[in-house]
């Protein structure tokens, strides 16, 4: 294992738009993992406050491993799918631009992973800071007792920690784009449900996020991305409702207590 894992190629895809208070850090993450096959795509939505400059910046130090394209996309999983699209990897994985891997070894970890040949997917946690200040933890999403029969009730692995084979992605599709919101849900709920991938959870703190997305930004966006979450489980046949997709907003009170 020790050799074969290192042959495992995995793409990395960050979506931008208007992201320069961020993306460098996101960068700078991906720079520093120990594991050196990686590839990395930014999918940039014709940003027009300096992000695409700073992209640019880092060019040399990927020594060609670090790829970008900057145009009008029609939203952030239509430039997901563009970068699963023209990404080469085995397996693939997505990291926001507001976002920075937590350790230098989560890709090598990763990767570690792949070299069990009946794996499809893998996960781990997440954790969330107040802003700018690292040291200020505000919440840890762990992703260590999900299992498919919790989907009904809007639980899922953390989807930044989420990195799946490209051959997953091919048999079963991309982020639907009938979603404003809760996309990475609908994949999840595909994946588990209908498909039944094999996936394993690790044991790691993946990701580092900012507080302040968009699914949670408002009481106008929970509502919405509920709505959501019951369409994606009825699409595939998953029973569920709007009570039941709420309970996950009463467990995040647990998240959030324990800092």
């Amino acid at each position: 294992m020790k050799k074969e894992y290192k042959m495992i190629k995995v793409s990395i895809i960050t979506t931008t738009y208007n992201s320069a208070e961020t993306v460098a850090s996101t960068i700078e993450s991906v720079l520093s993992q120990t594991y050196s096959n990686i590839e990395y795509w930014i999918i940039d939505g014709n940003s027009s406050d300096g992000t695409l400059e700073i992209i640019k910046n880092y060019e040399d130090r990927f020594n060609g491993r670090l790829h970008y394209l900057s145009e009008k996309d029609n939203g952030i999983y239509d430039a997901m799918n563009k970068g699963i699209s023209r990404s080469s990897g085995d397996v693939v994985g997505i990291l926001n631009s507001d976002d920075y891997f937590t350790s230098d070894d989560i890709i090598e970890n990763v990767a570690k992973a792949f070299s069990d040949k009946k794996l499809d997917a893998v996960y781990g946690d997440i954790h969330f800071i107040n802003g700018n200040h690292p040291d200020k933890i505000v919440r840890y999403y762990s992703s260590a007792m999900f299992k498919p029969f919790w989907l009904r009730f809007g639980f899922m692995p953390a989807h930044p920690s989420f990195y799946v084979r490209r051959s997953v992605y091919e048999r079963y599709g991309k982020y639907s784009l009938d979603y404003k919101i809760a996309s990475d849900y609908d994949m999840m709920v595909r994946l588990f449900h209908k498909f039944k991938i094999r996936a394993k959870y690790i044991k790691r703190d993946f990701v580092t996020m900012r507080t302040g997305g968009v699914s949670t930004k408002n009481i106008k966006n929970r509502i919405l991305i509920t709505k959501e979450d019951v369409k994606a489980c009825r699409r595939y046949g998953l029973y569920t409702n709007m009570a039941f997709i709420s309970i996950k907003y009463l467990y995040k009170i647990f998240e959030f207590k324990r800092f």
